[in-house]
């Protein structure tokens, strides 16, 4: 990532960040020393009260430059110029270090992020961060699904810092943000760029890199779906239709769409998943009658798509024999599907 690169090859090491914050913690407490020195200083020279020598302090200190609180006495006059003194160079250090640890602080969080880009392997790429990049970063975190996202915004690689979510900073349709993001290793790409050329663009030069790779792609205009399908993209979404289909379907069919929405949200204490079955698996070979399924593993089998035809059968009968390389798309509890996987579709 080009630019948080920059960042990180200038900053210091980590050994100089915590030497900086030791110090302004000296410092800290030598400025609020002085505040107290200054504070009882006035309180006995001028016999001030204790809310006016604080005051005469600050102002002081912070070099403010307001008119004394009482007209000061000589050696009022020469305690102020030594508190000045002290204090001025107290306050000009504690934010020069403050401002040195912020520094470092993030510098340091950017080479962790690097590091960690660099390392993670069989993750999803997800380009642009703006509302619908904001919701599916959120599923596939809330899922323990890696992925990396790669975002050119200022503005908003600072929030992705925040919540410390791998990226890079730059722009999608370069080769160089791509690799970066460790496109040959990704196992697929998410393009939410707010333009379909941007999309168009990306998609190609994300083929190119990579092949094999699944490529989703998120347009707003439907027209552009041929474009984007010989772009190289094996999946173009359109949320605005998706949208309004989802709301005509509330209308049309209430009942289904509300029993959709409580199982996809776990509102039932199930949900939908996909599973492979991996060969030599205990169900790989078996109808799901002769395997006992719904018996071993109280799920529903709602479909089955072939491995090596990529048909899908919907609502598969008892004797529907599970080949191995198949996945099952199944609806039960949550530590079902988890068991199913280990005891049924692993090998």
């Amino acid at each position: 990532m080009r630019n948080s690169e920059a960042v990180v090859g200038s900053s210091q090491p980590l050994t100089g960040g915590l030497f900086a914050s030791r110090e302004l913690i000296i410092a800290s407490a030598f400025l609020a020393a002085s505040v107290v020195f200054g504070t009882v200083g006035y309180m006995l020279i001028e016999g001030w009260s204790l809310g006016d020598s604080l005051y005469m302090t600050f102002i002081t200190l912070t070099t403010i430059g307001f008119a004394e609180v009482h007209e000061l006495s000589n050696p009022g006059r020469v305690f102020t110029v030594v508190i000045g003194l002290f204090g001025i160079g107290s306050v000009a250090f504690v934010a020069t270090r403050t401002a040195q640890v912020l520094l470092n602080t993030r510098a340091f969080r950017l080479r962790h992020v690097l590091k960690m880009v660099h390392s993670v392997s069989d993750h999803y790429i997800l380009a642009g961060y703006g509302r619908i990049g904001n919701r599916i970063a959120q599923d596939l975190r809330r899922n323990d699904v890696p992925f990396v996202i790669i975002e050119v915004s200022p503005q908003k690689v600072e929030a992705i810092l925040k919540q410390d979510m791998l990226f890079v900073q730059g722009n999608a349709e370069e080769d160089e943000s791509l690799l970066q993001a460790g496109i040959q290793r990704a196992k697929g790409l998410i393009l939410t760029l707010p333009e379909d050329r941007a999309n168009v663009f990306a998609t190609l030069v994300a083929r190119e890199l990579n092949p094999d790779l699944f490529i989703m792609v998120r347009t707003d205009n439907q027209s552009n779906k041929r474009k984007l399908i010989r772009a190289g993209a094996d999946k173009v979404v359109a949320p605005y239709e998706i949208g309004a289909d989802r709301m005509a379907q509330v209308l049309l069919r209430p009942h289904v769409d509300r029993f959709m929405e409580r199982v996809l949200h776990g509102a039932l204490n199930h949900s939908m998943d996909e599973v492979f079955v991996q060969p030599n698996s205990a169900l790989a070979g078996k109808s799901l009658a002769g395997s006992n399924f719904r018996q071993r593993f109280d799920a529903i089998v709602v479909a089955i798509m072939d491995s090596d035809t990529l048909n899908m059968t919907f609502n598969p009968g008892a004797h529907e024999t599970i080949k191995p390389n198949d996945t099952l798309i199944v609806m039960g509890s949550t530590e079902m599907i988890a068991r199913l996987r280990t005891e049924g579709c692993s090998a």
